[in-house]
């Protein structure tokens, strides 16, 4: 049986797709790459069709992590073709929370609440001058998104 996982951030260029990216690159590690789904949403369009911002590529290529998909925004449909659906910070979750339908099977989850470390927010880097915040962005991600692949493991969720 698949399961389903999207990311969610504000216009899906920096956070979201670095953690769909982390994601799908761990399921693969483990040998789980057929038993999920993975991708990633914007809780806005203004961003619809273009690749992801040149530092989260960039951060992605550093690390062999490939990643090719364009930012969407999250449509109705998100909420009942996946299973979990991971907003980045607190803004995210609520924006989710009042999107999400009625009947709807997704579980929203706060991203970093799986991050071993506590670092529960994933802080946007977008407006950062370097990429720095890009590069602490993808280990928050390595972190989180084992921790919720282990706790899956486990029977935990």
């Amino acid at each position: 049986m698949t399961k389903g996982a999207l990311f969610v951030c504000l216009g899906n260029i920096c956070r979201s797709p670095i953690a769909d990216a982390v994601f799908s690159h761990l399921v693969k590690e483990r040998g789980l790459a057929d038993k999920w789904k993975v991708d990633s949403a914007a809780i806005g369009g203004w961003h619809a069709g273009n690749p992801p911002d040149s530092r989260a590529s960039r951060t992605l290529l550093n690390h062999n992590v490939p990643y090719n998909g364009r930012a969407r925004q999250i449509e109705e449909s998100d909420f009942f073709d996946f299973d979990y659906i991971f907003g980045m910070d607190n803004n995210n979750i609520s924006n989710l929370k009042g999107q999400q339908p009625e009947g709807s099977k997704a579980k929203i989850l706060l991203l970093g609440d799986f991050d071993p470390e506590g670092d529960r927010i994933i802080r946007d880097p977008y407006y950062d001058s370097g990429s720095q915040g890009f590069e602490k962005c993808y280990q928050q991600c390595v972190r989180s998104c084992n921790g919720f692949l282990d706790r899956v493991a486990q029977g935990q969720i």
